[in-house]
């Protein structure tokens, strides 16, 4: 199964407080800690660490947080080669708050992400596709156009998007916010739409009509940073291998879940067997 990942690369710089602040707050005892990130990256690693051979177009800057950015993908064998250097733009940072329920807040400086064109893109883009928003939206609907297999769209965060991406997405994955922003566009293809609801579960649509279904296991969060992008992860891998949508679903919210249990986005990711073990344990 060869996917390749069209998104963003960060270096996540990890504050966990005794809680988060409100507006205006400054929030002491804190721990910081630093993870390799960005939606693009941790879904590349995540769908890798399940067993699909991953591809991630991206770009870096010319600095020293891009190798520490790039080194778990790097060790686990993910495919770099699409990972570009930018000489002007820094690598994309991303500062993250969390309490210690596993709730954060982040704020996200871009850098070079933002300098991703899409004449850094191949023609053809074969095999499975997996785009995020963190992107410029002319580049993630370039990728998306020039693919030739499925089409996984993490519409993450809510912007708007051209019809064409809509309508060529075989799946998009929203939270309940992002599916509140697009409203019934998300319905207008014929390709299947993920609601997920954190940790009352997602469900699954097409044309509107609710189609499957699925609560995560019950799990001790510690911090729910990439959990999202491990289950976009794990319901793209799950339906090209041909799950059914209940089946499928089930797998991804325990992906999902595994991964709001340990601290940072992408060593949080779970290997195949850790998600099949916690959904045997249910």
């Amino acid at each position: 199964m060869r996917i390749t990942v069209v998104g963003s690369i960060n270096l996540d710089l990890v504050a966990t407080a005794p809680r988060l602040p409100a507006p205006g707050e400054t929030v002491t005892g804190a721990s910081l800690a630093r993870y390799p990130g960005g939606k693009g990256a941790n879904q590349a690693y995540a769908a890798e660490k399940l067993g699909a051979e991953v591809s991630l177009i991206g770009r870096v800057g010319n600095d020293s947080l891009a190798g520490e950015a790039l080194s778990l993908m790097s060790d686990l064998g993910v495919d770099l080669a699409g990972v570009e250097t930018d000489v002007a733009a820094p690598t994309g940072v991303a500062l993250i708050a969390v309490d210690p329920t596993g709730e954060n807040q982040i704020v996200v400086a871009a850098g070079a992400n933002h300098m991703v064109t899409p004449e850094q893109l191949p023609q053809r883009i074969e095999g499975a596709l997996i785009v995020q928003l963190e992107l410029p939206v002319e580049t993630v609907e370039a990728a998306v156009g020039r693919a030739t297999g499925f089409v996984c769209a993490n519409l993450a965060p809510a912007q708007p998007v051209s019809e064409m991406l809509l309508r060529r997405a075989d799946l998009i994955v929203v939270n309940e916010t992002e599916a509140a922003f697009y409203g019934d566009g998300l319905h207008r293809g014929g390709g299947r739409v993920v609601v997920t609801k954190g940790a009352r579960g997602a469900a699954m649509y097409q044309r509107g009509v609710e189609m499957a279904w699925a609560t995560p296991p019950t799990v001790e969060a510690v911090d729910a940073t990439g959990a999202g992008d491990a289950f976009v992860a794990a319901i793209t891998v799950a339906l090209l291998e041909g799950m059914e949508p209940t089946q499928a679903l089930r797998f991804a919210c325990a992906a999902g879940a595994f991964a709001a249990t340990r601290p940072g986005a992408q060593p949080s990711a779970p290997e195949r067997h850790e998600v099949e073990a916690l959904l045997a344990g249910q």
